[in-house]
């Protein structure tokens, strides 16, 4: 970010002395790119922030190492001694333009509220269990981050939802219930990310929705969860592309909701795959295999020159399609070396067109640096 920070100042000075904007443009621009560069996430904060997350461990090892030979009441109080000064002490540094370490102590004090939860629950012989104590953590954790408008807290606060969601769909807490209370936590977290500007926040959320619904279809084994999540991400993929900025300013996601609507609907037609991947259900498998490599074109053509991500996860799409074509299709072949050489002219043909279509992606880029 450093760097094109450093050449949007050598262009707004190189317009300026060109006369091609006037001196308050100048100004505005180069205090808009100052301000947009205090946000970003530099490297030196993603060290604050392992820092924080190695000193918190730390603490809280050192705590638990020594548990016995520390005075109750010394125990408990050293525990919120932490959380206080982590909060406190990360408002303070933030009020004074250390943003960078204010957000990393804020991280420790979240941890250690973590931490808290678990030692002081065992102190005192609390009723309860893992997952509750995940999800009160996770809530203290997103209470927080409203309170203090922290983008990282945020982006924890998803971390520690997506970790309950994953130890209770896996049933890592023995015999819980399916974790369909994800669904609200995801709701209410994608909406604190608007307050706290969060967008990777966003991201995360997303991402996560797609991976309960595969828990969803593993848990019941079921197309009435595939199918729907195909659909959806085909109507979200096509507001996204052809209503890009009314959709974009809703979702605030930079343009990355066709990514998004790409891998919900590969993993949808994935799953139904799966599901349809035997000899009494060729029909059904292959109208989802044409159906998914019709939406793999379809994304390249309509979003892929706007997002490299999108067209690498359109080729990795195209190479599983590919892959469990094979697999589910070669006990039904008589000639395999006839299934080789029509995958490899059907492979031949589709580097030529992506060869094709990143020549032209390309070309609007390098007729502009000419110009």
């Amino acid at each position: 970010m450093a760097s094109y920070s450093s050449r949007v100042r050598a262009d707004i000075a190189r317009w300026l002395q060109a006369g091609l904007i006037d001196a308050p443009t100048a100004d505005a621009l180069t205090r808009d790119v100052e301000a947009n560069q205090r946000r970003s996430l530099s490297f030196g904060s993603i060290l604050a922030m392992m820092a924080a997350l190695l000193f918190g461990a730390a603490v809280l090892i050192f705590v638990a190492a020594n548990w016995e030979a520390i005075p109750r009441l010394a125990r408990v109080a050293a525990l919120f001694a932490i959380i206080i000064a982590g909060y406190v002490g990360g408002a303070v540094l933030k009020a004074r333009d250390h943003a960078a370490l204010g957000e990393a102590l804020w991280i420790v004090a979240a941890a250690a509220f973590g931490g808290s939860i678990a030692l002081i629950g065992q102190m005192y012989h609390l009723s309860g269990d893992e997952a509750s104590a995940l999800i009160t953590w996770g809530a203290g954790t997103a209470l927080a981050a409203v309170a203090l408008r922290s983008n990282p807290l945020t982006v924890a606060a998803v971390g520690i939802a997506d970790a309950w969601l994953v130890l209770t769909g896996f049933d890592y807490f023995r015999h819980t219930e399916f974790p369909h209370l994800f669904v609200v936590m995801a709701i209410v977290l994608f909406a604190i990310s608007f307050w706290t500007r969060s967008q990777v926040a966003r991201h995360l959320i997303v991402l996560s929705i797609i991976f309960y619904l595969v828990l969803l279809v593993i848990h019941y084994d079921t197309l009435q969860v595939a199918i729907p999540l195909v659909v959806a991400s085909a109507l979200l993929f096509a507001a996204a592309i052809f209503a890009a900025g009314p959709v974009d300013r809703l979702v605030q996601l930079g343009g990355r909701l066709p990514l998004h609507a790409l891998i919900g609907f590969l993993t949808g037609l994935a799953m139904t795959q799966l599901e349809l991947a035997d000899e009494s259900n060729n029909g059904g498998f292959a109208i989802a295999s044409a159906i998914a490599l019709a939406g793999i074109v379809a994304a390249i053509v309509l979003g892929g020159r706007e997002s490299r991500g999108l067209r690498w996860a359109a080729y990795a799409g195209f190479a599983f399609e590919l892959a469990i074509i094979y697999v589910v299709m070669l006990q039904s072949m008589l000639d395999t070396a006839g299934f080789f050489l029509a995958a490899a002219v059907l492979l031949g043909i589709l580097a030529f067109v992506i060869l094709r279509i990143e020549r032209r992606m390309r070309a609007p880029s390098a007729e502009g640096a000419a110009a």
